[in-house]
């Protein structure tokens, strides 16, 4: 028997899903969810999309911030989600900043977008990338999803119709 490929909607974090503050978001009192996530994941859902994080968090490799504080600020974003209804599948980020180590999994590069496509069964036609920098519209390309960006702390309320009906079934 022949399985369906899932879709996603990927999302970039910071200026996507919380604020973006001009420098690294490491601690729960500047972690503020934008307007209209909430709705817009909420729509998402409704047409069948997973909804998966992909982020670059350079702020670790450079001492800024930790891994478990940035696991903490996930498990945050993951429980204010949960508590109004949104199920995000998985949160994925690159420690790593090209200043201090080379890697392929930071975006530009489309490693993480790669990894939750094989683990989640996913098909990159009936996909999209919302990011608001070039680095996440290259990462969506070179993954074959469709990309939209936004303008950073807008409300992704602005670009819920991109996402196509005609995918859904």
């Amino acid at each position: 028997m022949h399985s369906e490929k899932n879709k996603a909607v990927f999302l970039d974090r910071d200026g996507v899903l919380n604020r973006e503050q001009g420098n690294y978001v490491s601690h729960l009192e500047d972690f503020i969810i934008n307007d209209g996530v909430v709705e817009a994941l909420k729509i998402f859902l409704e047409k069948k999309y997973l909804l998966i994080v992909i982020s670059n968090q350079g702020g670790i490799s450079k001492g800024i911030c930790t891994k478990q504080e940035v696991d903490y600020l996930h498990l945050h974003l993951q429980r204010a989600l949960s508590n109004q209804g949104v199920l995000l599948s998985e949160i994925y980020y690159c420690p790593h900043h090209p200043e201090i180590t080379n890697c392929i999994c930071r975006k530009p590069d489309s490693q993480l977008l790669e990894k939750a496509m094989a683990r989640f069964n996913i098909d990159p036609a009936k996909s999209y990338f919302i990011g608001d920098a070039d680095r996440d519209m290259q990462a969506g390309h070179k993954a074959g999803v469709k990309c939209i960006r936004v303008e950073s702390n807008r409300s992704l309320m602005e670009v819920v119709n991109q996402v196509s009906e005609r995918n859904s079934l």
